[in-house]
């Protein structure tokens, strides 16, 4: 049997209701749907890579589409966390350290990852028929398998206990 009463209680301080959770909780699902859809079907059609010229050029546009998303995503989870009431446990100076010290480890590891992959290696090159000339093992990569995933969810975690 499962005690739910932790769960319950972790459930009182989110306002599922609230229309700026609504708008984070969506721009956090639909970015990834939207670019790994989008990729797909370039990778499929190749319709991006003709209606702008090259496979760079749409490459560098969808990543730039996607950057303006994460814009997006992050003001909309921003909002959210200004609205959500704050565990008491984490109003304190320690909370705010350890999440100060998770978001710069996610710092590390997306800004390292974007560095080792290049624009075009970061932004999905490889469903444009763009490939790097190697699998990239350097750091973060040679201690992760998606560092720019899981420093983008620990940015998150940070920021949300900060």
């Amino acid at each position: 049997q499962v005690d739910v009463a932790a769960m319950a209680r972790l459930f009182g301080y989110v306002d599922v209701t609230d229309s700026g959770f609504i708008a984070a909780v969506l721009t956090i699902a639909f970015n990834p749907l939207f670019w790994n859809v989008v990729a797909r079907w370039e990778h499929k059609t190749r319709v991006l890579s003709r209606v702008f010229g090259s496979p760079h050029a749409a490459c560098y546009c969808l990543g730039i589409v996607i950057l303006m998303l994460n814009c997006v995503r992050s003001h909309c989870f921003t909002e959210a966390m200004k609205t959500q009431l704050k565990l008491e446990g984490l109003d304190c100076h320690w909370a705010y350290y350890s999440g100060l010290a998770i978001l710069a480890v996610g710092t590390l590891f997306v800004i390292s990852s974007f560095l080792a992959l290049g624009f075009i290696g970061t932004f999905l090159g490889d469903y444009f028929g763009i490939l790097m000339e190697a699998k990239v093992t350097s750091f973060p990569f040679s201690i992760l398998d998606n560092p720019m995933y899981w420093g983008s969810t620990a940015i998150y975690l940070g920021w949300s206990l900060m």
